[in-house]
């Protein structure tokens, strides 16, 4: 185009020029369901997507247009079947008694040196060999040379470690007033899916309070609006909590401190069935019988450190039985056995260490020792091993 001037010297031509819009919000696939069986909810979500490349592209390239407007998230509910009963089978493998050759054996991996983000593990390798009666005898390692040697020493938990993302708010529970919104937080894997093994110290919050301008023509409540099942119930899920709902449930008070100051004790609970009252927000007891589902324990077991003078030494199945009982289900991280080290000597009577690491109880991965209480470490466990007298030179 070509201006030509023909007012004063001082005017002025403004031009406005509208670039079309080739980024527009796309709403996604509902997520996966909150439960796997007996009620949950799902949410949708929205992308950004490039009309010219179809492709999903960063958010910020749709809030270019004032006209483009996100879209709000879903909910619906899913997963309403009832949970079925497990019902686990033991699978039997055959075992031939009979090895003709001298083979490779190895003892089990290491424990990853670390849970994700990269590490190593190792194992020792011998060359043994078995008679027809089942005996097994390590031999020398040129007996095995026919086959390649098994390596040592391999990389584990490659992956990226996960982390949590949030995604879009729920509309407001109420259409005037003071209420409450909801988001779906999922612990992302390396791949991308739904998992677990996320601090739960670094955990986004699910639910805000949140107000509609729209003037309420009622007294207002003292309490934010809380939303009705599904959405009460998964909130309680997700924050791994236990809050009085409008249904009958089993509201566990705090544990008590220990019965004893070092050695194995007991913890005391009080387990109460209590109800929501919506029209007076206030809660009221009921009896036991009249809340569903298993009543949480009111009695465990605790571990206060070994007493003076105490040994420290347990037999596997007293370790399971006192450990065991000792795991608290609000917490993701906890100590556990991890088969033993290899024995101290080849013959003549030695001694194997149990291994102690920090697992994650929801994936049986290996996690950081700083994640587990320290004060809850198994004590050392040993057994002995090779007790075979040895050969004469």
């Amino acid at each position: 185009f070509q201006i030509r001037y023909a007012g004063a010297a001082d005017s002025s031509v403004q031009f406005i020029f509208y670039q079309p819009i080739i980024h527009r919000w796309r709403e996604t696939d509902f997520f996966p369901c909150s439960a796997s069986c007996g009620g949950g909810y799902q949410l949708t979500s929205a992308e950004c997507f490039d009309l010219r490349s179809s492709r999903v592209v960063a958010d910020q390239y749709c809030h270019y247009y004032p006209e483009n407007i996100k879209p709000k998230p879903k909910l619906q509910e899913c997963n309403l079947d009832p949970c079925p009963a497990s019902d686990g089978y033991k699978q039997i493998m055959p075992y031939d008694l009979y090895h003709p050759l001298p083979r490779w054996e190895s003892t089990p991996w290491t424990a990853c040196s670390s849970s994700c983000g990269g590490g190593i593990q190792s194992r020792s390798i011998s060359c043994v060999e078995e008679d027809i009666q089942g005996h097994v005898s390590p031999v020398e390692e040129w007996k095995c040379m026919y086959t390649p040697k098994m390596p040592v020493v391999q990389p584990c938990n490659i992956f990226d470690c996960p982390k949590w993302l949030a995604q879009e708010w729920s509309p407001c529970t109420v259409t005037c007033g003071q209420g409450l919104r909801y988001r779906v937080v999922l612990c992302i894997d390396h791949r991308g899916m739904h998992t677990g093994g996320c601090s739960t110290k670094t955990k986004p919050h699910i639910k805000e309070e949140c107000v509609v301008p729209t003037p309420c023509y009622k007294p207002k409540e003292k309490l934010p609006v809380e939303a009705k099942l599904p959405w009460y119930k998964q909130a309680q899920e997700l924050e791994e909590g236990t809050a009085v709902s409008e249904e009958p449930s089993f509201i566990p008070e705090a544990w008590s401190t220990c019965s004893v100051t070092c050695g194995v004790g007991s913890q005391m609970r009080l387990v109460k069935c209590q109800v929501l009252l919506s029209f007076s927000q206030s809660v009221a007891d009921l009896p036991i019988d009249e809340c569903e589902g298993p009543k949480p324990v009111s009695q465990r077991a605790c571990y206060s450190g070994p007493c003076s003078g105490e040994a420290t030494e347990y037999t596997p199945e007293e370790t399971q039985l006192l450990y065991g009982s000792l795991q608290e289900f609000d917490e993701l991280y906890d100590w556990e056995y991890e088969g033993f080290t290899e024995c101290s000597v080849s013959c003549g009577g030695g001694v194997q260490e149990a291994v102690v690491t920090c697992l994650n109880k929801q994936t049986r991965e290996i996690a950081d020792e700083t994640l587990c209480v320290s004060s809850r470490r198994p004590p050392q466990l040993l057994k002995a091993c090779s007790l075979d007298p040895c050969p004469p030179r």
